[in-house]
């Protein structure tokens, strides 16, 4: 065990429970439950190793809830982890209700303790912190600290420089031992929405199932939907083929850790700077991607990737991908590719593979990309647990701010080389997720009415196609909610 709980206070109640109660009122009995609400909890824990440690200076940039201090940002993200489960994707509407949260350091003779105030009730069993949650805390701690130090302020790493850019997200995965794993490529990254319905999340755990069974370990965005499901399925694979050290892991970073808190499987959470560097962090991990429907997080993903792939110094990389989902999803893959051959050409649409209904099949397929993967690897002298070799162009590594005057300044028309339109392209749709989930794009559409998208019509049909498509099969937002689009196309 890496960690343990030093203390558990008693559980404090602030609003009660649901409570149901059955009545004889003398016509038969009668199921009577109050008003349901979240408990908010006190509990006081402590990490094992390296963290009971912390230098001066680390302790006063936690404790520094000033702008710039690393309070506000540790914060955030262990409330996000003590949320998991939740049935809302709105950040701006966790924060506000947990404002009364508060994570403080606390300094003891033998190292430092976490005591937290109005946490989640959902974090804890009978008053004590769930095992892997805690697990999931000192792992927003260990990055937070991590990054701050011996990232951003070290001097180390220029973040102009594509090489230095890589170097610093090798570091980060290198400390959260991420890049531990000795034996043959086996890590498939697993792409899809948080959004989607039953018979879609019941397949993510099939594939997932196959993947197991073959001794594949699965990596995701670590949050709900079909993040989770792969996890779930393989768990059961593992458990078949008696393999008691699957990995299953979880990148996630600051912006969106809230819409999309670590789901219960993940056993390895890395908490990356931005989202550039995620998806970086998945393309360098990957021996393989499986890619289920979603929406417009999903395509980022998709474009992102294929922007790397088009590459001709990437022509030769050995990296199978896949889109797979039900009989019922096949629709949506069609409109994905006819989305990236009508924007970047038939040449972009060919590299993505698409299998309909059929996990065993998605399982194999990786199974023998793996395998010509290792060899080009091996030809190469390049890792197996990180690609080295791979090129990613800075328009692929910068961080992007996303405002409503960054938003209108991209430029989506064809009259550009194909890598850098993929590039504005993913900017696009990452635009649009900050706008639906992330607490400061949501209030910024709040305050200023929605993103403004220009560009050509021979861009901004296919894509109004698409985001028309996602609106229509509800995987803006989770089951439920309500739509309102925080994006207008002017073309």
């Amino acid at each position: 065990d890496r960690y343990r709980a030093v203390a558990d206070l008693p559980s404090v109640s602030r609003i009660g429970s649901p409570i149901t109660r059955l009545t004889n009122n003398n016509t038969g009995w009668s199921v009577e439950t109050s008003i349901s609400m979240t408990d908010f909890v006190d509990a006081q824990i402590g990490p094992r190793g390296s963290l009971e440690n912390l230098s001066q200076s680390e302790i006063d940039k936690l404790l520094d809830s000033q702008v710039g201090g690393l309070y506000p940002l540790f914060r955030k993200c262990a409330l996000a982890v003590l949320n998991s489960g939740s049935e809302t994707d709105n950040a701006a509407e966790i924060f506000e209700r947990y404002r009364d949260f508060e994570v403080e350091l606390v300094r003891r003779p033998w190292g430092i303790k976490l005591e937290i105030r109005n946490a989640p009730g959902q974090a804890f069993v009978d008053g004590e912190m769930i095992r892997g949650i805690k697990e999931h805390v000192f792992a927003v701690l260990r990055d937070v600290v991590f990054i701050a130090n011996e990232v951003n302020d070290s001097g180390r790493f220029d973040f102009k420089e594509p090489a230095s850019l890589t170097n610093a997200v090798f570091h980060i995965l290198r400390n959260a031992r991420v890049l531990d794993y000795k034996s043959k490529p086996n890590l498939v990254v697993c792409w899809g929405g948080h959004s989607i319905g039953d018979v879609e999340y019941q397949y993510t755990k099939r594939v997932g199932y196959e993947l197991g069974l073959r001794g594949l370990d699965v990596c995701t965005g670590c949050g709900p939907g079909a993040m989770k499901g792969p996890m779930k399925g393989a768990t059961i694979g593992h458990a078949k083929q008696r393999i008691v050290n699957g990995r299953y892991i979880g990148l996630t970073e600051p912006g969106i850790i809230a819409a999309e808190p670590p789901n219960p499987i993940v056993n390895q959470l890395v908490i990356m700077p931005d989202i550039e560097k995620r998806l970086e962090a998945f393309v360098r991990l990957a021996h393989g991607v499986v890619v289920f429907p979603g929406g417009v997080g999903t395509a980022e993903e998709i474009l992102h990737l294929l922007g790397i792939l088009l590459d001709p110094a990437n022509a030769e990389q050995q990296l199978p991908v896949v889109l797979t989902g039900p009989r019922s999803s096949a629709a949506y893959f069609v409109q994905i590719q006819q989305f990236i051959s009508q924007t970047l050409g038939p040449v972009a649409a060919e590299r993505l593979h698409v299998i309909v209904d059929d996990p065993a099949e998605v399982a194999r397929f990786m199974v023998r990309g793996m395998q010509a993967l290792r060899e080009f690897r091996r030809s190469r002298s390049d890792s197996y647990n990180f690609n080295w070799l791979m090129r990613i162009q800075p328009e692929f590594q910068l961080p992007f701010e996303v405002t409503h005057e960054s938003m209108r300044r991209l430029r989506l028309h064809r009259d550009q080389p194909t890598h850098e339109l993929a590039a504005d392209l993913r900017r696009a749709f990452s635009g649009i997720v900050t706008g639906n989930v992330k607490e400061h794009g949501v209030r910024a559409i709040e305050r200023l009415g929605p993103y403004e998208l220009t560009g050509d019509r021979a861009v901004l049909g296919p894509l109004d196609e698409l985001l028309q498509s996602f609106v229509a099969q509800k995987r803006m937002k989770l089951p439920g909610s309500v739509y309102r689009p925080c994006y207008r196309l002017i073309g």
